[in-house]
């Protein structure tokens, strides 16, 4: 069993920057993908952005477009953590934020929807004042 620890959260100005974390319980974190989705009031849960094992010390990250060239998701293996630093921040990015783990998974896997992943963190609010 896997469990997931955020912390990070807050309100910021739009335009500003925030980093959300991500602590992992579990031994084979580096082979996890591990993914960020969100969730806005009244809104179904979106996908933000992963970074996934591909193989050996090798990873590629993948982005929504809504947060491509705003969001950078890294990862520090021997903290067993994930981040999501989050600059250019707008309005409509205010929302509970994510992050979820998957075992490996076949390279045809999107891992962008949310029912890919196999553990959730309790979530981090996540507020743009404009």
């Amino acid at each position: 069993q896997v469990q997931l620890v955020e912390s990070g959260g807050g309100l910021v100005q739009a335009g500003g920057s925030l980093r959300v974390s991500c602590t992992a319980s579990g031994r084979t974190f580096s082979r996890y993908t591990m993914g960020w989705f969100r969730q806005a009031p009244g809104k179904e849960r979106e996908f933000v952005g992963h970074i996934r094992w591909s193989g050996g010390s090798d990873y590629y990250t993948y982005y929504d477009n809504s947060v491509k060239g705003r969001f950078t998701i890294s990862r520090d293996n021997f903290k067993n953590t994930v981040y999501l630093q989050m600059n250019g921040l707008k309005s409509e990015d205010t929302a509970v934020y994510y992050c979820a783990a998957a075992e490996p998974r076949p390279v045809t896997a999107t891992m962008r929807r949310w029912h890919e992943y196999d553990y959730w963190g309790q979530g981090t609010q996540v507020t743009v004042s404009s």
